[in-house]
């Protein structure tokens, strides 16, 4: 148990970010599965939609500090070089 006012504090703020961190990071393994499948399903549009919204709440996620900047950056050139590449 804490034992200081600033400790208590710190704790209390760990387990809201906790909660946040958890909603955040389940989002992301959701929309990656959601570009997985349509990567497989061969649809290129909803591939393509699915990319896009991915990427947008990795960058989010990077905002908020939930996960490292080059932990969204080497997700973000995997779907692309996989969804965005295989069209050439």
């Amino acid at each position: 148990m804490a034992n200081t006012k600033s400790a208590i504090k710190a704790a209390r703020k760990a387990a809201r970010n906790a909660v946040r961190n958890k909603t955040v990071k389940t989002r992301l393994k959701t929309l990656a599965k959601a570009v997985a499948a349509a990567a497989k399903a061969n649809d290129a549009e909803a591939a393509r939609a699915a990319a896009i919204a991915f990427s947008s709440a990795l960058d989010k996620a990077v905002k908020s500090h939930v996960i490292h900047r080059n932990t969204a950056s080497h997700h973000k050139a995997q779907v692309a070089k996989h969804i965005f590449g295989a069209k050439q």
